[in-house]
C-alpha cells in the first residue's frame, strides 16, 4: 500500500503506527517467510483496534473508523482552511485528492484472503464491532456518532472526490483535531530539557453539559453574558469579561455553560490559571491563526498584593506591542470586584509614596482592563425559595411546597448561607435520602 506516498495526511505521530504495520501487512501477508510474523501483527493490530473502540466508542468497521478518526484529527495546510469556514480554495485541492485517493484504497482494502492466509478468522470481528452502548472516554456522544456516520459515508463514496466532499463537510461542520472535536482545554507546562519549555493545550474530556436556562435568576447579568460572547461569536467587536460576585452564585457556571451553548458555531474554552500566566503567550501563538474564537477563562481570579503574575496578564489583555488576536477574548470570574487586594495597612504605606496615585493605579488598572463586569449577588430570601423550587421541579422531588421551603431555610442556615450552589447541594441532599426524592 502507499502510506509513504501521501502528501498531505501523513506524519499522525502514535496513531499513525497502526496504519503502517496494517499497510505493512497488506504489501507482505503472502510472503511465506514472513507468514508467523504477519499473524502475529495482525493480532497486534486487531488489539489495537478493539482498544480503541474501547476509547472512542466506535462501532462498526473499527478499520473504516480507525481510517476516519485520523482524517478528522489531521491538522494540515488543507484541514486547518476548511475548519468552520467550508471548502479551501486553490491548487491544494490536487494534493489533497491524491491523499484521499490512497485512504480510498485503505478503505476498500478487503481483508478476506487475508485472514484466510495468516489463519485468523477472528479478525471479522474487528469489521462488525459491537460496542454495548458505551460512549468511550475521549468524545461525547454527538462526536462519536458522526465519525461513525462519516466512516460509513466515505467507505460507501464512490470517488475520490465524494470522500473528498464528506470529509470537507465534517471539517466545516466540526473542525479539525483537538481544538474541532473538544469543546474545552486546559493547559499545562512542557520542558524542553534545555531550561526552556511552553504551553501544551490539552483536551478537558468531560464537561458539565449546563445551560445558561439551568441557572435560575440573573436574568440580567446572563443578557451582558449573551451579548457580548454572541458579538464575539458573530465577528463584531466585543470585550474581555469579568464574572465577579458572592461565592456560588453561578459565575463559573456561566461560562460552562456559554461553552456548551455556542460550541457548534466554533467557540472554544482554554481555562489557565495565575501560575501559568508565563505561558499566555505561548498559549496564543498556537491558537491566533486558528478559524474557532477562543476564550481564555480563569476562574476565581485574585491576587495578594505582593503577588506580580497580574502584571503578566495586564501585558497580555491591552499592553506589548503585538496586536491582540481577533479570535480571542479573556473570561475571569472573581469573588472580588479589583482582583489585587487592598488593606486599610496600605494607606499608611502611601503616605510615604511620593506618587501614591500612581501606586493606587497600578492594582486599579488590572479590572479596567476588563470592558464588561457582571454582578451576582447573593439572593435575598425570596430569590433563594424561587431557585430551589425551580430545581426540585427539575429534579422531581416530590415535597409539598410548604416543607420543601421549610427544609430549604433551615439547610442553608447550616450550609454556608444563600447561594445557587446552596441551593443544588440541598437539593442533591434530598435526591440522596428521601424515597420520593
Amino acid at each position: 500500500m502507499r502510506e509513504k506516498e501521501l502528501i498531505l495526511y501523513r506524519d499522525f505521530g502514535e496513531e499513525g503506527k497502526l496504519l503502517e504495520k496494517m499497510s505493512w501487512l497488506m504489501d507482505h501477508y503472502t510472503e511465506a517467510e514472513n507468514g508467523g510474523r504477519c499473524g502475529s501483527m495482525l493480532y497486534e493490530c486487531m488489539h489495537a483496534l478493539l482498544e480503541q473502540a474501547g476509547r472512542y466508542g466506535f462501532e462498526g468497521n473499527l478499520w473504516h473508523c480507525y481510517l476516519t478518526n485520523l482524517l478528522v484529527n489531521q491538522e494540515n495546510s488543507y484541514s486547518c482552511a476548511c475548519e468552520i469556514q467550508g471548502e479551501a480554495e486553490g491548487t491544494i485541492h490536487e494534493a489533497v485528492l491524491h491523499d484521499i485517493q490512497i485512504f480510498r484504497e485503505f478503505f476498500a482494502y478487503d481483508f478476506t484472503q487475508m485472514m484466510e492466509v495468516l489463519s485468523a478468522p477472528a479478525f471479522s470481528m474487528a469489521l462488525s464491532y459491537r460496542g454495548g452502548g458505551r460512549s468511550g472516554r475521549v468524545y461525547n456522544t454527538r462526536i462519536r456518532q458522526r465519525i461513525c456516520t462519516l466512516a460509513k459515508q466515505l467507505e460507501e463514496a464512490q470517488t475520490a472526490e465524494q470522500m473528498k466532499e464528506a470529509l470537507t463537510q465534517f471539517y466545516q461542520e466540526y473542525g479539525v483535531g483537538r481544538f474541532g472535536l473538544h469543546k474545552a482545554f486546559r493547559v499545562s507546562h512542557i520542558e524542553d530539557g534545555q531550561g526552556a519549555g511552553g504551553a501544551r493545550i490539552e483536551p478537558i474530556l468531560n464537561i458539565p453539559h449546563v445551560k445558561l436556562a439551568d441557572l435560575v435568576g440573573y436574568e440580567t447579568a446572563k443578557k451582558k453574558l449573551i451579548d457580548n460572547t454572541e458579538a464575539f461569536v458573530a465577528g463584531r467587536k466585543a470585550n474581555n469579561c469579568l464574572l465577579y460576585g458572592d461565592a456560588g452564585t453561578g459565575k463559573s457556571t456561566s461560562i460552562k455553560a456559554i461553552a456548551n451553548e455556542y460550541y457548534d458555531r466554533g467557540l472554544r474554552i482554554i481555562e489557565i490559571y495565575k501560575h501559568q500566566f508565563q505561558d499566555l503567550h505561548d498559549v496564543i501563538a498556537q491558537i491566533k491563526n486558528r478559524n474557532y474564537k477562543f476564550i481564555i477563562y480563569m476562574d476565581d481570579l485574585s491576587f495578594e498584593d505582593f503577588e506580580i503574575e497580574y502584571k503578566y496578564l495586564k501585558a497580555v489583555i491591552e499592553g506589548g506591542l503585538e496586536k491582540k488576536p481577533e479570535n480571542v477574548l479573556i473570561y475571569a470570574t472573581s469573588n472580588r470586584r479589583h482582583l489585587v487586594r487592598e488593606k486599610f495597612s496600605d494607606k499608611k504605606e502611601l503616605d510615604d509614596d511620593l506618587h501614591n496615585n500612581d501606586t493606587v493605579q497600578e492594582k486599579l488598572s488590572l479590572v479596567a482592563r476588563f470592558g464588561v463586569t457582571i454582578y451576582f449577588g447573593a439572593p435575598d430570601k425570596s430569590q433563594f425559595q424561587e431557585i430551589v423550587c425551580a430545581l426540585a421541579e427539575r429534579n422531581g422531588v416530590k415535597l409539598q411546597q410548604e416543607e420543601l421551603l421549610s427544609e430549604a431555610n433551615k439547610w442553608e442556615l447550616f450550609h454556608g448561607g444563600r447561594s445557587g450552589r446552596t441551593a443544588q447541594q440541598f437539593i442533591d441532599y434530598l435526591l440522596g435520602s428521601r424515597q420520593d426524592g
